[in-house]
């Protein structure tokens, strides 16, 4: 199958983050040209067959206030563990490269749209800070992953012929059961031959290393993470107005293009992007800590593969795509997704607050399972959905 070819990646825009923070590889399409999908309707397509999630959306509607009082107070918890946490991973990546990027050929970030964006976008900040003490060479590019379908190949192949001569870390926010890690394994598996010319720009760490980067990683299967805990990583806790306000990514044949987003400018006036970015610099920025080389894997671990098929069993769930871990991922399945209900390590965690508010607003069951789902915090499971409700 013929790819189609992007040579000018500078036309591309940064969604609602600035010029010098990303170049988003995604066509933009306008919000009429996309089907706005119901969610009970969404879901009885996904789960019977009959859609790709990826072929559809349901428009992202405006946070109510109290889900924007609580995000602002996320952030006001978790700030300096941000902060820390990318400080921590911008002098991780400084050691590992700083001997073998420069200006010419510098570090590729390849942040995974949307929960990587803001990660992403703070790395960069971090790393070409002339002032810092990990300053480094990098450039910062956001594509679509989709699960079942992979990493963007047009975007990918984009970047590459764009800088041949630079290695590529990917960021991700977090992860949950490790499906997407899979996914961009798989992606990558055609580059993994010693011959292929492109094998050292993805390849960089060894010849079955993934080198994928997160904020969080709880499932135990990214190459370098700044801790493998759930806790409430403010931007996980909002869509598009934390990224850019770039929605969802849609499928696009490769032949055809890049993957597709819209971009929600009608959420302007609520977007968070650019000062959840300033707030986590500016702690940042105020850290008297000296940073730490984070520890490095070379393969998956796969930490918590036997709670997930615990949950699966005693659900009687046999499609683990229903199974949403993390607070991040339970959130957003919430809000996007039609839910049956609600696993909880503890009922009064203060980072599953939002959650419980959401649970309690939309009549949702909860159920406390204690350290049996540790080191989730909540796991977010989905209805059975064959036919309309």
């Amino acid at each position: 199958m013929t790819k189609a070819i992007i040579k000018d990646l500078e036309t591309f825009g940064s969604g609602s983050y600035l010029a010098d923070d990303v170049t988003v590889l995604l066509d933009i399409v306008d919000k009429d040209a996309v089907a706005d999908v119901p969610v009970s309707e969404k879901e009885v397509l996904i789960q019977s067959g009959q859609r790709h999630y990826s072929d559809m959306l349901t428009l992202e509607q405006a946070p109510s206030a109290r889900h924007e009082q609580l995000y602002l107070q996320a952030l006001a918890d978790g700030k300096a563990r941000t902060a820390s946490d990318i400080a921590n991973l911008a002098y991780t990546l400084h050691d590992i490269f700083h001997n073998t990027v420069n200006e010419k050929k510098p570090l590729i970030l390849v942040s995974l749209v949307r929960a990587g964006l803001p990660v992403g976008v703070l790395l960069q900040r971090a790393l070409t800070n002339s002032n810092s003490a990990y300053a480094l060479p990098t450039k910062h590019y956001g594509i679509s992953i989709i699960r079942d379908r992979g990493l963007d190949p047009v975007a990918l192949q984009s970047i590459l012929d764009n800088h041949p001569d630079s290695p590529i870390v990917f960021v991700d926010g977090w992860t949950g059961k490790g499906a997407i890690y899979q996914e961009l394994a798989g992606s990558l598996e055609p580059f993994s031959d010693n011959n292929h010319p492109s094998f050292v720009n993805i390849f960089h760490q060894g010849k079955e290393v993934i080198p994928l980067l997160t904020l969080a990683d709880p499932a135990g299967v990214a190459w370098l993470a700044a801790s493998f805990d759930d806790w409430l990583i403010p931007s996980g806790l909002l869509n598009s107005t934390v990224s850019g306000l770039i929605s969802r990514s849609l499928y696009t044949e490769p032949q055809s293009g890049l993957h597709r987003a819209i971009f929600y400018d009608n959420l302007d006036a609520i977007d968070h992007s650019l000062e959840f970015i300033e707030q986590i610099e500016s702690a940042r920025q105020q850290l008297t800590t000296t940073p730490k080389r984070l520890v490095t894997f070379t393969q998956p671990r796969y930490n918590t593969q036997s709670i997930i098929d615990g949950i699966a069993t005693e659900y009687s769930i046999d499609n683990r795509n229903r199974i949403k871990p993390t607070i991040a991922e339970a959130t957003r399945a919430i809000l996007r997704r039609d839910p049956e209900r609600i696993l909880l390590a503890t009922a009064d965690h203060p980072d599953t607050t939002l959650l419980r508010h959401l649970c309690r607003d939309r009549d949702i069951e909860i159920s406390v399972l204690g350290a049996k789902i540790l080191p989730y915090q909540a796991i977010t499971l989905i209805k059975k959905r064959t036919s309309r409700a």
